[in-house]
């Protein structure tokens, strides 16, 4: 998020980085790999990188150098860094970040709205070579990402659209099945949640190229990043022509879903199913 500030700053001035790197007194590639989050950055060099870009907006300048301070802490997910991917932790450290997510999922429900047997069945069915104690760890893992997201001071502002079909697939058993759609319910009272159900009646849709989230974050709206997701890899895309379609893509699906009471109605009808 910094790298990608501070890259978009220089650019805007029409400065190389070696034209940058010259001013501070910097090795040739040190503003490259700060731009690309390889090198980390002290606050007081983010300090100095502004001075050189008069940059004079007080919270632009306090925020960036509350990125470059928290960069250097011990985050939550450092004790399972050995069962985390480093695509997964690169995620966790964005949201741990973001102050609102608007998400679809198409056949899942999604991590942060998960309960701990779900999470450990469809943990299993992706990752079926995976010991029980690393599931136990992922597991842990989900729990305080849910944990970080909705228990600080500011919750974040979460915006998710679940297609039916993730309703209606059986993951584990029944019994799952139903604590599960109960935890949607709940957690669609809360304040900072806002759930909607895309029902099977909506037939094709503009969602049908599948999941993705789109994070937003406190400092500068063009920090934004839309995040998707498949077995070998991941994309984070933040030019802004990437988040005006997938904002538009997710306003399309909100409009083809139904409203926040129907959507608990529906999930009510499937736990009737259920049962």
């Amino acid at each position: 998020m910094l790298g990608a500030e501070l890259r978009k700053l220089r650019e805007g001035l029409g400065l190389t980085a070696d034209e940058i790197a010259e001013r501070l007194g910097w090795h040739q590639t040190k503003v490259s790999r700060v731009e690309n989050g390889r090198s980390g950055v002290r606050a007081h060099e983010v300090e100095a990188v502004l001075d050189v870009y008069e940059v004079v907006d007080p919270a632009m300048r306090d925020g960036l150098s509350r990125l470059a301070r928290e960069g250097k802490r011990r985050m939550w997910w450092t004790p399972y860094s050995d069962v985390i991917t480093p695509r997964y932790s690169s995620y966790i450290a964005l949201e741990a970040e973001a102050s609102s997510i608007r998400s679809f999922r198409d056949t899942l429900i999604p991590g942060l709205l998960q309960t701990p047997a779900y999470t450990r069945a469809v943990t299993h069915a992706l990752q079926p070579d995976t010991p029980p104690e690393a599931i136990d760890a992922l597991v842990s893992v989900r729990l305080a990402r849910q944990n970080s997201a909705f228990r600080r001071a500011e919750p974040l502002k979460f915006s998710a659209v679940v297609d039916e079909a993730a309703l209606r697939r059986v993951v584990d058993s029944p019994q799952t099945m139903v604590k599960q759609l109960h935890r949607l319910l709940e957690a669609s009272e809360e304040s900072h949640i806002t759930l909607q159900v895309l029902p099977f009646a909506a037939g094709a849709h503009v969602g049908l190229m599948g999941a993705f989230a789109i994070l937003q974050f406190p400092v500068r709206g063009d920090l934004d990043v839309v995040y998707t997701e498949s077995h070998t890899s991941n994309i984070q895309l933040q030019r802004t022509t990437d988040l005006m379609t997938y904002s538009q893509v997710f306003d399309g699906i909100c409009a083809a879903a139904l409203d926040v009471v129907s959507s608990r109605d529906l999930i009510a009808h499937a736990v009737r199913d259920l049962e």
